[in-house]
């Protein structure tokens, strides 16, 4: 059953981000998707295997992680979502211990779907500044 490109990407945010459901994963991305803008070296990862350590590393260390949709453009199969997350640093991240700090932060993402999974999307998060309101010094 087709769903449209909006719905795919608000149940990506909400079951494998909000909820924590890694699960959801394996049922919203597609088995070979590129997922650009995650990666420390600028490559793209590609397949749900290549995402997941990604997903499982940011989940540990944010357990409590929420993102809300601000804005959203949808065009086709394509969807651009401006977001704001919030969470609390409780596990470990990039060799710093929890510091039980809060964290805020935006993104936005660009997402081709192709009716039944999420298989293509281009990341921008302000990661610099999520990891410097936990105190963690990038090089």
């Amino acid at each position: 059953m087709s769903e449209s490109a909006e719905a795919l990407v608000r149940r990506w945010f909400d079951e494998v981000w909000n909820r924590g459901d890694a699960s959801a994963i394996d049922r919203l991305l597609a088995p070979n998707a590129v997922v650009h803008g995650l990666s420390p070296d600028g490559k793209p990862l590609v397949g749900r295997e290549a995402f997941k350590p990604f997903y499982e590393q940011f989940r540990t260390a944010f357990p409590n992680l929420n993102v809300t949709i601000d804005q959203v453009l949808n065009q086709g199969d394509r969807v651009a979502a401006y977001c704001r997350v919030q969470g609390t640093h409780t596990g470990p991240i990039m060799g710093k211990a929890p510091t039980n700090l809060p964290v805020s932060f935006t993104g936005m993402v660009i997402v081709r779907t192709d009716g039944q999974f999420l298989v293509e999307g281009w990341n921008v998060w302000d990661f610099l500044r999520c990891f410097t309101q936990i105190g963690l010094q990038l090089q």
